[in-house]
């Protein structure tokens, strides 16, 4: 870890700069730390996001759609039409649900924090005081222990065995010693020994926080749905104001002209039925029922200890082909456990090793050897770090004697020790536990193979095992202070040291990771393991949880910087080590260049950066706040095996918004299509807002809140939107057909506006429940039921006197209601040969896709 900066500052800024020495030794005093509180120098955290709410607003409301509706909303109102303005019920639904959604976000963004701990151990004017982490200012003094977390960056000035943990940063699971000097980053933890560090970075610049910053800022996350919805509100923006404009003109001509219909008043019902015709063009359901299926998703995954941040993200797993795993609290839960000992020969060689197969024999702890109980009292210690304390699970007999001394263990000597008197019969000596290398600069008994020893250390530790060495000197002498003083201190290793036993650990493997990562393959998606830890450690725990690769994982910290040589990097392997933050991110978006879909899994803040760049970035529950703050899934048990059931309910959205889609697309489609031709054919509108918005709830605004939640296996296809505009053409144009004869045979017969009104009612209706029949196939019970419902209301929408009240209904002529079936029959028949040209198409695209898969998309 590179040393830390000092903090970039103009020396007048401060008047009183601390002198070194009484820095150290008295910390700031009371006039200098006031005036760096004055001049902003505190460990203060920015608390804001990209966004704020007003910006929020100005998004969710500032829309063309919103702006059409509102002042289409604004003239009925204006008219005194109220029981026309069933329109706005969408509009208005969807801008709150936004608003909700968004803010809600905003919020998760605005609690990010890294920096958890409150009171932290400063020295000013000579003594240790305790304050708040934001009260800490530019050059104090702090002082951690043994559990601190770092509350700002600095450079260490004194160490007692002090080891960091750094892993929430960099992903590197092993301690880091720290010595003088050193410098020390914002947001690692303490968990052995004690120091002080002099602070040189607080507040924005400290490394936390601009970690933390970065993944405040807001991301819109890439869902295709929502992309198709853009698209087309995009479109629909350029051509409706036009549009508008050609339809009233044509109504207003209608009616007699500009001036006649000015004069006679008509011109209200031409702006009453220009307003009809313009809203329908306006797929503002659409955004609605796909925000409801969203929603109800979420709801049921909750139920599943799954929390969804941001709705589409269902969707956006059942995209997914390409997963990247982090090591450490994903594939692992983070614990150390253990995984076998093995006694030692006098030559230091494992009994009964094989030196052909590289294996040990792994021995039982039924605690009658005297090194058994040696390892209880290293696992049972208050002190013992986390692979020490594994031991306590199989080692439970502890010594009968104390310990005469005992020396803590530091990961800058690489190993701990205790000693035992002569009174303590076969346990009496010294016994030292450590890496196994630090037979190198020992006193070894002559009888041991040192390079023997470690070649076969070296191949446990190939295996992504950890490794300590047990070993055992006898006491020379009394133990009186003069003997033990260079042992106590960590300064030197007893002379005469025998290796007496080998234990081994690993990182504990989730249970649920290896099946569910198979259930994954089987769906063809890609499996990218990226972690901060040792390569080869990594590439055991992947081939652990059964990926298959060839050699060794890849050291990233060899990989250069070169956007291409990445993207190549990322295409042809599986397993990545020493990787750092950065690179995290930048191996997701090397991924995303290369045209995937990716999901990146993490619990550390060393992930946080890669889990908001990746397309859906799924946190563990217990990991970090950051990172669990700019996911956009969290796992709240952290079992993998909740993800199958989360890509069931993305395709089951994707599924059913296709068919939301093809739905309010076909209306759109028609609606603009009829609009133009009543406009350009000088024809009266042959609706009113109210029997518009009623025909919209029975042929889609009812079924789609039930098609928002049907049940749906459908895999994951490209192309949603251009299928469901290949849907939307043939229906569209049956419909647009079926309602121009309606309304020339009406002319034809000299029908009056509300008999031609009723007729055409009658046939957008029938027509469009038979759009909805091709749009429900296969057509199981609960969809029959649904279909048949629609008709049922239809009918008493048509027959109960208040409806025909209510929507102006007026008995069409035998003449024009005979014509009105014979249309709405031809527009039906129309509607299915479309579908099936629609079927046959979309079969050859899917065969078409699938000849282009020239190989398997996972390792």
């Amino acid at each position: 870890m590179a040393k830390a900066k000092t903090e970039d500052r103009d020396p007048a800024e401060l008047r009183s700069a601390p002198d070194p020495e009484i820095l150290e030794s008295k910390g700031l005093n009371s006039v200098q730390v006031s005036e760096r509180l004055q001049l902003q120098l505190a460990n203060v955290q920015p608390h804001t996001t990209s966004r704020s709410i007003a910006e929020i607003l100005r998004t969710h409301l500032m829309t063309l759609f919103n702006l059409i509706i509102g002042v289409c909303a604004v003239i009925i109102i204006l008219l005194g039409r109220w029981l026309d303005l069933l329109f706005a019920i969408a509009a208005v639904g969807n801008v709150v649900i936004g608003l909700v959604q968004e803010y809600s976000a905003k919020r998760k963004l605005d609690g990010i924090a890294l920096l958890h701990q409150d009171r932290i151990r400063v020295l000013r004017d000579g003594m240790i005081i305790q304050i708040h982490r934001e009260q800490v200012v530019l050059d104090d003094v702090v002082e951690l222990r043994r559990g601190d977390q770092v509350p700002a960056d600095g450079v260490v000035l004194s160490s007692s065995d002090m080891d960091i943990d750094e892993s929430m940063l960099t992903g590197e699971s092993a301690p880091v010693a720290k010595r003088r000097g050193d410098g020390i980053l914002s947001g690692t933890a303490v968990i052995a020994g004690s120091g002080r560090f002099v602070v040189t970075a607080v507040g924005e610049r400290a490394h936390a926080v601009k970690l933390t910053t970065e993944a405040k800022k807001y991301l819109k996350i890439n869902s295709e749905i929502r992309r198709a919805l853009e698209r087309i509100a995009f479109w629909l923006s350029i051509i409706l104001i036009p549009i508008t404009a050609v339809v009233f003109n044509g109504q207003m001509l209608a009616n007699g002209g500009w001036r006649t219909a000015w004069a006679t008043g008509e011109w209200r019902e031409a702006l009453v039925t220009a307003v009809a015709s313009v809203t329908a063009m306006v797929p503002q359901g659409l955004a609605l029922m796909t925000t409801i299926a969203f929603a109800v998703a979420a709801v049921k995954l909750a139920r599943h200890q799954v929390l969804i941040q941001e709705q589409p993200a269902v969707e956006i797993l059942a995209r997914v082909d390409v997963v990247c795993l982090d090591k450490t609290g994903t594939l692992t839960d983070g614990t150390i456990v253990f995984h076998g000992s093995s006694s030692l020969d006098s030559a230091g060689l494992p009994v009964g090793w094989q030196r052909s197969s590289g294996s040990h024999a792994v021995h039982s702890a039924d605690g009658n050897e005297p090194w058994q109980q040696v390892l209880a009292h290293f696992g049972h210690d208050e002190a013992a770090n986390p692979t020490a304390a594994a031991l306590t699970v199989p080692f439970t007999a502890l010594p009968a004697h104390r310990p005469a001394y005992t020396v803590q263990f530091s990961s800058m000597r690489r190993w701990s020790a205790v000693t035992f008197g002569e009174d303590a019969g076969r346990l009496a000596g010294h016994w030292v536990l450590g890496a196994p290398e630090i037979l190198k600069d020992a006193q070894v008994d002559s009888n041991v193979d040192v390079d023997q020893l470690l070649r076969h250390t070296n191949g446990i530790a190939a295996q992504g095992l950890r490794t300590l060495l047990l070993a055992h000197a006898p006491v020379t002498g009394p133990l009186d202070e003069a003997t033990t003083v260079p042992l106590r201190t960590g300064q030197t290793l007893p002379p005469k040291l025998k290796p007496v036993a080998l234990v081994t650990f690993k990182e504990n493997v989730r249970r649920d990771a290896a099946t569910t990562l198979e259930y994954f393959r089987e769906q063809e998606v890609s499996l990218k393991v990226i972690s901060g830890d040792n390569p080869k450690t990594v590439a055991a725990v992947a081939r652990e949880v059964g990926l298959e690769f060839d050699g060794d994982g890849i050291d990233a910290s060899t990989l250069p910087s070169d956007t291409e040589v990445l993207r190549s990097a990322m295409a042809t392997h599986h397993v990545f080590g020493r990787v750092t933050p950065e690179q995290k991110a930048a191996m997701v978006e090397a991924l995303q260049a290369n045209g995937h879909v990716v999901a990146m899994t993490g619990d550390g803040i060393n992930d946080a950066l890669a889990v908001k760049k990746a397309d859906l970035g799924i946190a563990m529950g217990s990991g970090a706040p950051a990172t669990k703050a700019v996911s956009r899934m969290v796992l709240l048990d952290g079992k993998f095996s909740r993800l199958p059931s989360v890509l069931e309910e993305g395709r089951k959205v994707i599924a059913n918004t296709e068919r939301l889609a093809n739905l309010f697309l076909a209306k759109t489609a028609y609606a603009i299509v009829l609009g133009l031709f009543f406009a350009i054919a000088f024809w009266h509108f042959p609706f009113i807002p109210r029997q518009f918005s009623t025909a919209d709830f029975i042929m889609l605004g009812l079924p789609a809140f039930v098609l928002a939640v049907m049940p749906s296996v459908q895999r994951y296809r490209r192309g949603f939107l251009r299928r469901s505009a290949l849907f939307a053409i043939p229906s569209s144009l049956a419909i647009v057909m079926s309602l121009i004869v309606v309304s020339a045979f009406g002319r034809r017969f000299g029908d009056s506006a509300p008999e031609i009104q009723t007729a055409s009612f009658i046939a957008l209706t029938l027509v469009g429940l038979w759009v909805l029949n091709t749009a429900l196939r296969p057509l199981t019970v609960p969809r029959v039921t649904l279909l048949s419902s629609m008709y049922v209301i239809l009918g008493l929408v048509l027959l109960v006197p208040i409806s025909q009240q209510y929507h102006l209904f007026a008995l069409p002529t035998a003449e024009l209601l005979a014509a009105t079936f014979v249309a709405s029959l031809g527009g039906c028949g129309v509607v299915e040969l479309g579908h099936r040209g629609y079927v046959a198409l979309v079969k050859r695209s899917v065969l078409s896709d699938s000849s282009q898969v020239s190989s398997p998309a996972h390792p």
